[in-house]
């Protein structure tokens, strides 16, 4: 049986799968694993009967497991304007929390 749900987490939308591992922005109230529930579903297809939310799926929850913190790969930034010498550079590491999906309920 193949069931995937669409969820809002932290503002982004994400498509899981039960057993699914995920990055999502840092989240610094979940703790290393505790487990979290979302229920902003927007959609879930239950082997190929879909369900659409307006806006959210009702009674619809995904429950996910909180793996561990960690901080992403440095992102370069370079601005440049030719011929007038100005040159910026900046780097960016974005902190991440895996999660681990459990179930999908809905």
């Amino acid at each position: 049986m193949y069931m995937y749900a669409i969820v809002e987490i932290l503002g982004q939308q994400f498509k899981v799968e039960q057993g699914q591992k995920l990055f999502v922005h840092r989240m610094n109230e979940a703790e290393r694993g505790s487990s979290l529930e979302f229920d902003k579903v927007l959609l879930i297809d239950n082997d190929g009967k879909v369900t659409v939310g307006a806006p959210t799926v009702a009674g619809a929850k995904v429950t996910a497991e909180v793996v561990s913190h960690l901080r992403g790969d440095k992102v370069l930034v370079f601005h440049k304007k030719r011929r007038k010498g100005y040159r910026k550079l900046n780097g960016h590491r974005q902190d991440f929390t895996e999660l681990s999906i459990k179930e999908i309920i809905g």
